[in-house]
């Protein structure tokens, strides 16, 4: 019982030291749920009416103290080519905690109005605040007694920014951010093996078919991210299907297949999704099977969506009309 404890928790700080606490909530499928505006703040304001959705994460369901966050994101177009986006997220990680907000612009330009090919420039300013939970530590048996210096809970606070460029046409999307651009203050009393440099690097793109005389829609996509820090990257392949009535409410379903970039044949996840918008309400669900060592001691991934959409037609301007209403 004591190995198997010791190679789940060498498996979680192994996770934990390369993906966690990062000023980013962690990227599973959350935009897949019809909400790109996670991946960038170039998709502010992009769409015919308010978009708000509320995520909830349980990640490695079956083991104590696993990584769990929720978040809220939300954005709206306050002029015919602008928009404005707000997340908030609170993210638990063992004994780490951190939870933030970031606010982002987008302006929205047309580049050929008959081919309906569209650029846009997004910008965030980000606000995390970090957490050290020491009232749980335990020295166990052999340490009964810590480390006087950790006498309290520990926070800090940092403040980011990152930046995007989105180009559409017609339904294809090329998605291009920069997170965390400036370096992380780093207290040192609270963090010794956390990286300072944290800008990492994301690119999105995929294509909207079908359609145009029907009821389906097909999303092909793809997901790529690189961290500067250490150049590990990850990518994720996904497959989306819509089918609408005529009221424009539509089910949807897919699947995404992640993996780091030197592994293509070994994921570290696979799984399905599914969900339907019912008028302005919108559902989604998403699980993933951990297919790494730390799959045979949990049952898996859970991520489940919440929207609401309103304000239908707030601007006829066709820079900020969703690709799935072409």
């Amino acid at each position: 019982m004591q190995i198997r404890k010791f190679i789940i928790y060498l498996v979680l700080m192994v996770v934990v030291k390369s993906y966690g606490q990062e000023l980013n909530l962690p990227v599973f499928t959350q935009y897949l749920a019809d909400n790109n505006f996670v991946i960038s703040p170039t998709y502010a304001g992009i769409g015919d009416n308010v978009k708000l959705r509320f995520n909830g994460l349980t990640q490695w369901v079956g083991i104590e103290n696993a990584p769990d966050n929720q978040a809220f994101y939300g954005d709206i177009r306050i002029a015919d080519r602008t928009g404005v986006g707000l997340t908030l997220y609170n993210d638990r990680n063992g004994n780490t905690l951190q939870s933030g907000l970031k606010i982002s612009f987008a302006h929205h330009i047309i580049l050929d109005y008959y081919s309906k090919q569209y650029l846009s420039f997004g910008l965030s300013y980000n606000m995390n605040s970090f957490k050290l939970n020491v009232n749980n530590f335990d020295g166990g048996y052999e340490n009964p007694i810590l480390d006087a210096f950790v006498s309290d809970d520990r926070r800090t606070t940092n403040h980011n920014f990152d930046v995007g460029l989105l180009y559409r046409n017609k339904g294809y999307f090329l998605s291009f951010n920069a997170n965390n651009i400036l370096p992380k203050d780093i207290d040192e009393a609270i963090r010794t093996l956390e990286p300072n440099l944290l800008l990492n690097y994301q690119i999105y793109s995929g294509i909207t078919l079908g359609r145009k005389y029907g009821r389906i829609e097909y999303e092909p996509s793809v997901f790529y991210q690189m961290f500067s820090s250490d150049k590990r990257s990850s990518t994720d392949v996904n497959f989306k299907v819509r089918a609408y009535n005529r009221k424009e409410d539509y089910i949807w379903g897919g699947v995404s297949y992640r993996f780091l970039n030197d592994q293509f044949l070994n994921p570290l996840s696979i799984g399905p999704m599914a969900g339907f918008q019912k008028g302005m309400f919108y559902f989604g669900y998403a699980y993933q099977v951990t297919t790494n060592d730390i799959g045979a001691y949990n049952s898996g991934t859970h991520l489940v969506t919440i929207g609401l959409n309103f304000l239908q037609g707030i601007s006829n301007c066709p820079c900020t009309q969703s690709p799935i209403h072409y």
